[in-house]
């Protein structure tokens, strides 16, 4: 399945999410990541995100999509990581 997942943090545990995320998925932008990951590896990625984030301050939002094949993406300005393996 391919996944967009961004994350909005405090500022302490802003690089452990970094970390745990660049595991699974492409860096595209701060706090922004997207790839194609296996329903097991996306489950392990969520439980280790759970494990930093604080529920009151924190936020993590996960868009699922089952193929690419109908989406576009635009870039505009400048090109940030992980844009070459993507749609």
């Amino acid at each position: 399945m391919f996944v967009i997942l961004m994350y909005d943090m405090g500022e302490k545990r802003v690089a452990k999410a970094l970390k745990r995320c660049r595991k699974y998925l492409n860096w595209v932008q701060n706090s922004v990541f997207e790839g194609e990951i296996s329903e097991t590896n996306l489950a392990k990625l969520k439980m280790e995100l759970e494990k930093i984030l604080v529920d009151d301050e924190d936020s993590v939002i996960i868009y699922t999509l089952r193929t690419t094949h109908y989406s576009k993406r635009e870039i505009m300005g400048l090109r940030k990581g992980g844009q070459d393996l993507i749609i």
